[in-house]
Parts: C-alpha cells; sequence; structure tokens
C-alpha cells in the first residue's frame, strides 16, 4: 500500500509538470510571433487543453487503451468506468504503480500536447473556428488511434522486436509534426515570409517570454518523461531524469554552436529551439540511453535543427516557431536513435523503429489532410489579408494583449 502510495503521488507531481508544460508552450509561442496575434494564439492553447480533457475523457482514453482488440483499431465504452470494488472502495489491483483515475489525467495530458505542436506551425494566419474543429478531430480521435498502436498494446507492440517509444518521440512529438506539415502546406505561408523566394525573419515580439517558455517545458518534461517511468522506481526515474536533462542541454549548446559557424551570429531562438530539439529526441528512449548515449543524442538533435530550420525555409513552408523542425524531424530522429544507442540498439530495433516512423507518417499526414483539405473546402482555413495585416487579436477576438502599448505592425 505505502509503494501504491509512493508510486501514485509521483505520478500526480509529474501529471502537474505535463500540464504546466501548456505554459510553456503558450509564452513560446507568443514569444516567436507577433504581438498583434497574441490573444489569438493563448485562445487556441487554452481551447487546445480544455477540449483535449473532456474528449480524451469522452472517447480518447478508451480508443487508446480499449483492451483486447484487433491491434489496429479498438473502442471500449463511453466515458470513464468507475474504479470502485463493489464494496465502493478505490480499486487498488488496477496497476501496481497507480490508480485508474492518475492513470487517466497523465495520459490526458499528453493528448492535448499533439494538438499544441499544429497550433505553433499555423500562427498569425489560421482561421479560429476551422482550427478548433481540426483540434477536436485529431486531439479526439486520431492521437489515441494512433497511441493504441503501441501504448494500448496493439500491433507495433506485438511486433517480434515490438517498436519501442518509452515517452513519445513518436506517439505525441511526430503525430503532431506530420499534422502541422499538412497544415502547413495547405494554408501557405505569411504575408511577407518570402519575398522573391527568399525566405525574410518575421521577428518575433517578445524574446524574454519565449526564453521562458523553453525553460518552462524543459521542466515540464521531467514530468513527461520520469512519468512515463509509470512508477516511482529509484533507479529508473533518477537515470531518466539525468538523459533528459544531458539531452537538452547538449542540444541546445550544439544548435549555438553549429548556427553562428553558418550564420556568424548568436542567435538565441536557436539555442532555444535546440533545447527542445534535444528534449524530443531523448524521449522516445530515455530510460535505455547512459549519459553519454543522451549527450550524443542531444547533440545530434541540436545539429539537425539548424539545417531542418533552413530546409523547412527552402521548401518554402512558413512555421513560426520551427515546430516542425523540433517535433518532427528530431522526433524521428530519437526514434531511430533508440536502434543506435542505448540498451536496445541493434538491426532488429531498427528495422521496427521504421515500421513504426512509417505507419505513423502514413496515418497521421492522410487523416491530417483529410480533415483540414475538407475545412479548406467547406468553411475556408485562411483568414482573409486585411485580417492578417492587422492582426487576428482584433478581427477575431475584438481584443488586443497590450490596450497600452499598441505598435502600428505589419
Amino acid at each position: 500500500m505505502e509503494l501504491l502510495t509512493t508510486n501514485n503521488v509521483w505520478m500526480m507531481i509529474c501529471t502537474a509538470l505535463v500540464f504546466f508544460m501548456h505554459l510553456g508552450f503558450s509564452l513560446l509561442e507568443i514569444g516567436l510571433t507577433r504581438q498583434k496575434n497574441t490573444i489569438n494564439i493563448l485562445f487556441k492553447n487554452i481551447f487546445i487543453v480544455t477540449i483535449g480533457l473532456l474528449l480524451y475523457c469522452l472517447v480518447g482514453f478508451n480508443l487508446m487503451y480499449p483492451g483486447e482488440f484487433n491491434g489496429f483499431l479498438g473502442f471500449s465504452g463511453f466515458g470513464l468506468s468507475s474504479p470502485l470494488t463493489t464494496e465502493g472502495a478505490l480499486d487498488l489491483t488496477y496497476n501496481q504503480g497507480y490508480t485508474y483515475w492518475t492513470d487517466f489525467l497523465f495520459q490526458g495530458m499528453f493528448a492535448a500536447t499533439a494538438a499544441t505542436i499544429v497550433s505553433g506551425a499555423v500562427a498569425e494566419r489560421v482561421k479560429i473556428v476551422p482550427f478548433m474543429i481540426f483540434t477536436v478531430l485529431y486531439v479526439g480521435l486520431v492521437y489515441p488511434i494512433a497511441g493504441s498502436w503501441k501504448w494500448g498494446g496493439g500491433f507495433l507492440q506485438t511486433l517480434e522486436t515490438p517498436f519501442y517509444d518509452f515517452a513519445g518521440s513518436t506517439l505525441v512529438h511526430s503525430v503532431g509534426g506530420w499534422a502541422a506539415v499538412i497544415a502547413v502546406c495547405l494554408l501557405g505561408p505569411r504575408i511577407g515570409k518570402f519575398k522573391d523566394g527568399k525566405p525574410q525573419a518575421i521577428p518575433g515580439h517578445n524574446l524574454p517570454l519565449a526564453t521562458a517558455g523553453v525553460l518552462i517545458l524543459w521542466l515540464g518534461w521531467f514530468g513527461f518523461n520520469g512519468g512515463s517511468v509509470l512508477s516511482a522506481d529509484p533507479a529508473a526515474t533518477s537515470l531518466t531524469l539525468v538523459t533528459t536533462c544531458l539531452a537538452a542541454a547538449a542540444g541546445g549548446v550544439v544548435a549555438m554552436l553549429v548556427s553562428t559557424a553558418m550564420y556568424k551570429n548568436l542567435d538565441l531562438t536557436m539555442f532555444l529551439n535546440g533545447i527542445l530539439g534535444g528534449l524530443v529526441g531523448i524521449t522516445a528512449g530515455a530510460d535505455q540511453m547512459s549519459p553519454t548515449d543522451a549527450i550524443l543524442i542531444g547533440s545530434i538533435a541540436g545539429t539537425i535543427i539548424v539545417f531542418a530550420v533552413s530546409l523547412v525555409d527552402k521548401l518554402k513552408l512558413d512555421d513560426p516557431v520551427g515546430a516542425i523542425a523540433v517535433h518532427l524531424v528530431c522526433g524521428v530522429w530519437g526514434t531511430l536513435a533508440v536502434g543506435i544507442f542505448g540498451k536496445l540498439a541493434g538491426i532488429n530495433q531498427f528495422i521496427s523503429q521504421l515500421i513504426g516512423i512509417a505507419s505513423y507518417a502514413i496515418f497521421c499526414s492522410l487523416t491530417a489532410f483529410i480533415i483540414i483539405y475538407a475545412l479548406k473546402k467547406t468553411m475556408g482555413i485562411r483568414v482573409s489579408e486585411i485580417e492578417e495585416l492587422e492582426g487576428l487579436d482584433g478581427h477575431e477576438h475584438g481584443m488586443d494583449a497590450y490596450p497600452d502599448f499598441r505598435l502600428n505592425e505589419h
């Protein structure tokens, strides 16, 4: 009983830390975009976490953890079932590590993160209502179905060498990343982002907020990865937090060095995205890596970030916060790294990781395309030129984030 209580308290602390990440995402996104769209971005982020929890309660949790199913799609009913025994006491046989309620809340916090990734990529030009509809469908249906393939005991878990994704480099970050790519392609770039085919910098309005956002996300990742141990096991949790921290530090330092060597300026945004890239990269195998492995994985992620941001620009994709480079590209890298570094490294594991990546790429890209393309054709997904130039805060919300400090920005 004492062990259950200890494990359960640790899981609840981690749940709170993952919840706190939503503040980090919000601050990062508003910091890297323009003042005139601040309310719009905050509104989207608040909508994602609130509707995400409700949807996960009503359908998502039982789609993701359906029990016995065909490995591809299962559903064990609407809503949460009562975890009480016939005597009315809490059923403590649910799991040795935590209760049913704690399990739901921890997994629910993860669910909302996938749509938050898309929010950053489409910032400053997406209509709010179509985005909300997309969030409902993607968080309510696509994310939990995809999650069931591995974490729910689906076909990727039953491969001869099971696909491995400890805390979601693919299941959370790439699931959001693939949708972000599709959304950005269908939405088009912001006005002024590309001039004569060359990318133009559109500076964010508040880098101190963006920096605070990244440090909050780093802290939240202690819960993201630390809670994924699913117990308070001292050896596993402490190692996981060490590898998570070292990968983040290495990602930041290497991204800073590589970007400085390439562009001859000490770019804070590249430094920040390098930290996030390191975090995403270690997430698939945080419990399987040595500290040295973690530093190598983070360092490679930090290098990848610089080139991925450049590639996104070359492809004429406009991603204001670097979400595609961070969550998709480093998510793929982190998933592959499980087959290259650490205790599970080997050719069979590497092949299983490739199968997993390909499965999610196809499913998430197709479903995101169907949802967003349907919205584009029926109600439109892009705001008008005048709305974009004057800012979404005034047009979509009739409010101003900084009413006493107004800039005439276009």
